[in-house]
Formats: C-alpha cells, structure tokens, sequence
C-alpha cells in the first residue's frame, strides 16, 4: 500500500483483499496482536461528529497497544486558526499517523501531500473509503464471492456512493444504484471506474435496481451540511425509501445494509432496519477491524 489511505481507488484488488485477510484475523484473535503498534500515537481530527469513526478508531489503535488523541474542531479549526499544511508539518513531529474526517476531500489530500506521517481518510463529502472496506469485508466474511453478489444502492448519489463505485472496481461486485434525477453520483467518478471494467449501472426507479440483488444499501438523503435542505430532500427521496415493500423485491435471502446513523420512517422503515436480515450492527463492528487492518498496514 501507498503512505496513505485517501481513497479506495488507490487501492489494488490485492490490496483490498489482504486487508480483508488482515481484518478477519484481528477479528478472530484479537488478543495475539495487542503489541502490533505498541507506542504508536494516532492524531484524530474531527471537523465533524462522529460515534462510529471515533470509537472504532480510539478502541481499535488502543487494541493494536497505541494510543488516539482526540482532536474536536474547535482545537484545530483547519485553514482558519491555523493552516492546513502547518497542521499536518507539526502533527508529524509528535504522531505516527493522522486520521481525519471532515468536509472536503482537497483537506485530506493536502494534509497527506504535507505530512511525513501516513494519513488515513475517516470521512469527507466526495469519499468515505472506511466504510466501504468494512462493508464489503462484512459481505466476504459471510462467505460470499463479491465477484458473484449484486448490490443494489438505493438513495442520494453521495460520499458513500462514491467509495461504492471503486470499492466495486476494485473487487468485481455488481453495483446497482437508484437516486432520484439530479442526484446522481460523480459523473467523473464513474465513467473512470467503467472504464477500469466496473460493473455498474444506474436507475432512476428503485424496483427496478433491486430486483433479484443480493443486498439493498441506502445512506440518509441529507448528509452533514445538508441539512437546510432535509425537507425539500424528503420529498423528493420518500419514493426511494427502503421498506418491506421495496425489501421484498430483492433476493428473498436479501441483506439491508446502511453506513449508520439511520434517521428512521425517512430512507428506512423500522421493519427493515430491524429486521433479521439486516447486518448494519455487522458493518458497523466491522469498522473497528478493518481499520485496525489499515492502522497496522500504514502505522506499522
């Protein structure tokens, strides 16, 4: 792997699958590994809130015999109290690695372009490459070929939709994705995944995206910074809702699959989120062992 992780682009089939290898032991003997970073100081910044990301990052390098520091927005301020790249220059005087969730993927990248240190990208408004590699680790762990498996990614054409689309390129899934028009992924994204030989197509009516799939995924229709635009949004996504009407079109072995936190009644029903099939607590564990993967891989 490069210094960092910025994007599951990056990555080489091989890579991903060596992390999903790395992550399934670390999962399945977590006890043989609490020395693998023993010292090591991981840099958390965050410019957004986070449950997941922080705990699985803070438990996950505290598992590994390192230790996080937590840094809110209001210590750092990127680009206002202080300068980006004077951030990351000073950072790589004091830590061994820097994790970062915020808004704008041009931030991670300068950090990454200045820092000395690896730099692992927790979240930003274009990609959330975390989240996908333990998503697709939770549907390998299952014993499934992802070469073989159909998922269908229902709602906004977002951060997740992005890391869908390469985390599909670089692994062989078949993506299926139904946003409404006008809400569509990155032009630019995808044609440079198809043209890589990705297997994608998009929809414009939800039925028709998942019918037959192995998996239905759908992410909240307003994402931090969007949320002057929540009502307007509901409107136009409440077609696209993922409930046991919709459930019911894919594979009757189906997952439901979401990146959390789900804001219930909007782009999903109760009966779904909770429903035995779905493997959103599975994904959301997962998060702790594939970035453990990525902190050993990066920091180690």
């Amino acid at each position: 792997m490069k210094k960092d992780l910025l994007t599951i682009k990056e990555l080489t089939k091989e890579e991903v699958f060596s992390l999903f290898e790395d992550a399934k032991e670390l999962k399945t003997n977590p006890g043989a590994h609490r020395q693998d970073l023993k010292g090591k100081i991981l840099a958390m910044i965050f410019e957004k809130p986070s449950l997941r990301t922080r705990v699985t990052f803070e438990a996950g390098i505290y598992q590994l015999g390192g230790v996080g520091i937590y840094l809110a927005p209001q210590d750092i301020q990127l680009g206002k109290r202080e300068a980006v790249e004077d951030v990351a220059r000073n950072l790589s005087r004091w830590v061994d690695g820097i994790m970062i969730r915020t808004f704008g993927q041009d931030i991670v990248e300068k950090i990454a372009s200045e820092a000395s240190v690896p730099v692992i990208n927790a979240l930003t408004d274009l990609y959330h490459p975390c989240q996908i590699l333990a998503d697709l680790f939770t549907i390998w762990e299952r014993g499934h070929k992802l070469e073989e498996f159909t998922l269908a990614y229902v709602g906004d054409g977002n951060n997740i939709a992005h890391s869908l689309i390469w985390g599909a390129a670089k692994t062989g899934l078949h993506l299926r994705i139904a946003t409404p028009e006008g809400f569509e992924p990155k032009r630019e994204i995808l044609e440079e995944a198809l043209s890589q030989g990705a297997d994608i197509k998009l929809f414009h009516n939800p039925v028709e995206a998942v019918k037959g799939a192995d998996a239905i995924y759908t992410d909240v229709w307003a994402s931090m910074g969007q949320e002057a635009e929540r009502e307007t949004r509901k409107k136009i996504f409440m077609p696209f809702q993922v409930n046991m009407e919709l459930f019911s079109k894919a594979k009757p072995s189906a997952y439901f699959m979401h990146c959390l936190p789900a804001h219930r009644g909007e782009e999903v029903t109760d009966e779904v989120l909770d429903h035995p099939r779905s493997i959103v607590l599975d994904q959301a564990e997962n998060r702790l062992h594939i970035q453990k993967a990525i902190m050993r891989r990066l920091m180690g």
